[in-house]
């Protein structure tokens, strides 16, 4: 197989997700040309990957929006001469435009009415039910013959990148010697999934003023009312939402030193860098989602109807109400102990 075409899942945090998977196509295709088929904020994520050689980016909202641009799309693929395509995502969608594009090999799951689109296609029902969405995707490969050693899911940033957000904290008065404390308080997918702008505001105070370090908002262009409150609440910190590329993001959480965050892109992000943190999950399944790092914890609270995976809760929020910003303070304060003890 000379050219092998991934199509990516769609959303960050996913996307990290899906990196062993792909270290583990790049070891079972060592000689190919491997290209990433991904949306924007994807194909911003992934630049720099070692594993791959090329990223196609589609935009739904602008060039490859509709038929004509699901077409247009296909067409595009068709000029590359694709030998075969690996699906990540389970949508009807993701397998249609590989199907129209003639890709001659396409492997996915069976899922989504796409059974007669894919070449090549497993069951859900012969995967293994549940567990973490980092080994459901080389569970997937598996079922297709590809083995290899999964990696940790990791990112990459380059050393430009790495003094541009050094050059960023220089500039609100951080030096490369001040402890950062990075807080995510927002949730792309919903407000089922955010835990209270007070409370991070609460915890970061406590926090800072145990570790005398400096805070950094993080945030979507959709947060910024959210960060904007918990910039008021904690006096002299450093609001970074919706100031950021992804690729600046990924560099400017790198530096941190510590994480406090909802279950998110951005949280992931945290985790690929091995960033110690702290995780508040409600309506989602932690079970499938947790951050994927040994300096990791999460706060949450056993609620009959969580997880619920809803974007908005229909009731009292009760998972999220329920987490006290002791509660994340505490578990902050074991995550550092433990990672002083190991680096003991």
């Amino acid at each position: 197989m000379n050219r092998l075409l991934i199509r990516s899942v769609n959303w960050l945090g996913d996307a990290i997700m899906t990196t062993p998977a792909i270290d583990v196509i790049r070891r079972n295709f060592p000689q190919a040309e491997i290209t990433l088929l991904a949306n924007p904020l994807v194909s911003q994520l992934f630049q720099h990957f070692p594993a791959l050689d090329r990223i196609i980016t589609f935009d739904r909202s602008g060039t490859h929006g509709g038929v004509l641009g699901r077409l247009r799309l296909a067409g595009e693929l068709r000029k590359e001469h694709f030998d075969a395509a690996i699906i990540f995502p389970n949508s009807f969608d993701s397998a249609f435009v590989p199907w129209l594009a003639g890709i001659p090999r396409r492997l996915g799951k069976n899922s989504d009415g796409r059974g007669l689109l894919l070449t090549e296609r497993v069951s859900p029902r012969k995967l293994k039910a549940g567990g973490h969405e980092v080994d459901n995707y080389l569970e997937l490969l598996r079922s297709f013959g590809l083995q290899g050693q999964a990696s940790k899911p990791h990112l990459t940033t380059t050393v430009v990148e790495q003094q541009a957000a050094a050059a960023r904290f220089s500039e609100a008065g951080i030096s490369p010697d001040d402890f950062l404390l990075g807080i995510n308080p927002g949730a792309t997918f919903g407000s089922a999934k955010r835990w209270y702008p007070d409370r991070f505001a609460e915890a970061a105070r406590r926090l800072s003023a145990a570790w005398g370090a400096k805070v950094v908002i993080f945030g979507g262009p959709g947060e910024t009312d959210i960060a904007g409150e918990i910039e008021q609440l904690l006096p002299g910190s450093l609001n970074l939402a919706g100031k950021t590329d992804v690729r600046q993001l990924m560099a400017l959480i790198q530096r941190c030193n510590f994480f406090i965050t909802n279950d998110s892109g951005p949280m992931h992000i945290a985790a690929a860098f091995d960033v110690p943190l702290v995780a508040v999950f409600g309506s989602t399944d932690h079970s499938g989602t947790a951050p994927c790092s040994a300096h990791a914890r999460i706060v949450r609270r056993d609620i009959p109807c969580a997880p619920c995976k809803l974007r908005e809760c229909p009731t009292d929020h009760k998972c999220m109400t329920a987490v006290t910003a002791d509660d994340v303070v505490q578990a902050a304060l074991q995550v550092a102990s433990q990672q002083a003890s190991g680096r003991g």
